[in-house]
């Protein structure tokens, strides 16, 4: 995997998306499958924001990577 620096930091060049995660209680498994997936092929760079389903979208990680 390639990495760039960010904030001094090495993260990987490619990172997963959440916008839309967290909204739908139906689609939690699959959207808790999905982000562990990427973490299992080394993509352990996760964007989320607090605005994404009024921050459903940081449980729907936070079950991911517990």
């Amino acid at each position: 995997m390639r990495y760039v620096k960010l904030a001094g930091c090495n993260v990987p060049a490619i990172g997963q998306g959440t916008w839309y995660m967290g909204e739908d209680p139906a689609q939690r498994a699959a959207e808790v499958a999905a982000l562990q997936q990427g973490i299992e092929l080394g993509m352990n760079l996760i964007d989320t924001a607090e605005m994404y389903a009024e921050g459903g979208a940081e449980k729907v990680v936070g079950q991911a990577i517990a």
